[in-house]
């Protein structure tokens, strides 16, 4: 069925609230991206004229196919090479949505998105759409052809799944920025003991690099271990400027609203280092490093403006 102009354009105006739904729940923003596609042909297959209420119908459409893509990631990621970690967003991605309230800018921080790879598809459904686009339980549970109550339990549920993984209070970005300027300083001396004092006793280190780009599956873990890693990382080596082909510009930037590391060769993106910056110190740093997981970035940094990097890596 052709579409007219005017009812393309009635979809083109929900596009980007549609495209931040579907990279909460997927955690990846191509595949958001090929979602909020397949709404569109389902939109354009159908009587719009009859649709009485768009934004819901497209909403309930779209969580629909995140939620057949969820299930069927399982399987997938079953055969991943190496560990999956989420899609960073650089700072000013429309896909990162409404950012309004401290719940809507929690529910897509990094560490959030690796939580919500914990839920099962309807819990991470109803987590998202009530905590991060504050719909009501009633149209959450039309959309998910569940009861209210229902979709309230599983709210309450998937909240406390959340809340357990985040045992520790996060800081605010201002603060994150400087102990994170501070670790890198820490890292290109060479020494150790510094960085530990940054880090939480339990600190882990993780890279995806999607069988694409060398990355540790297993996860460093413990300060000394990941002090040891990061001071590595940064250690210049002929060999790491030859496997990559030069020595990456290293910036602190901001991704999925926190301070992150990125690393830019030749104007790309080749690596998004968030860290997790506790009130007991830096929790975490989650490397996403497969180039795949980065074209989305490299587009956002070319457009953006930025100043002089940090350091040459390597």
């Amino acid at each position: 069925m052709s579409l007219s102009t005017k009812d393309a354009d009635r979809f083109g105006a929900f596009v980007p609230r549609l495209e931040a739904i579907a990279y909460r729940l997927l955690g990846s923003a191509s595949e958001a991206e090929d979602a909020v596609q397949d709404a569109f042909l389902r939109w354009q297959a159908a009587d719009v004229e009859r649709i009485e209420v768009p934004e819901a119908w497209l909403t309930k459409v779209l969580t629909n196919l995140c939620l057949n893509q969820l299930s069927s990631a399982r399987v997938r990621r079953e055969t991943y090479v190496g560990q999956w970690l989420p899609e960073p967003l650089l700072a000013g991605d429309s896909m990162l949505g409404p950012a309004d309230t401290a719940e809507q800018r929690e529910s897509v921080s990094y560490a959030v998105l690796v939580l919500m790879e914990r839920l099962s598809p309807n819990e991470r459904a109803v987590y998202v759409l009530r905590e991060a686009f504050e719909y009501p339980h009633r149209e959450i549970a039309e959309i998910l052809d569940i009861t209210e109550a229902a979709s309230q339990q599983i709210f309450h549920r998937a909240r406390k799944h959340v809340a357990d993984g985040k045992a520790r209070t996060e800081i605010d970005e201002a603060a994150a920025k400087r102990i994170v300027e501070e670790f890198l300083a820490a890292a290109t001396t060479g020494r150790t003991e510094p960085l530990v004092r940054l880090l939480t006793a339990d600190a882990i280190a993780i890279g995806d690099g999607g069988g694409k780009v060398p990355a540790r599956a297993k996860a460093f873990e413990g300060a000394l271990a990941v002090a040891k890693f990061m001071r590595g990382l940064f250690k210049p080596s002929e060999a790491k400027r030859a496997l990559i082909g030069g020595s990456p510009e290293v910036y602190i930037a901001t991704a999925n609203g926190a301070p992150a590391v990125v690393a830019v060769l030749k104007g790309q993106v080749i690596g998004v280092l968030c860290p997790e910056v506790t009130t007991e110190g830096i929790a975490a740093f989650r490397n996403q490093v497969n180039p795949d997981k980065l074209e989305r970035a490299s587009r956002r940094w070319a457009a953006d403006g930025h100043g002089e990097p940090l350091f040459n890596a390597f």
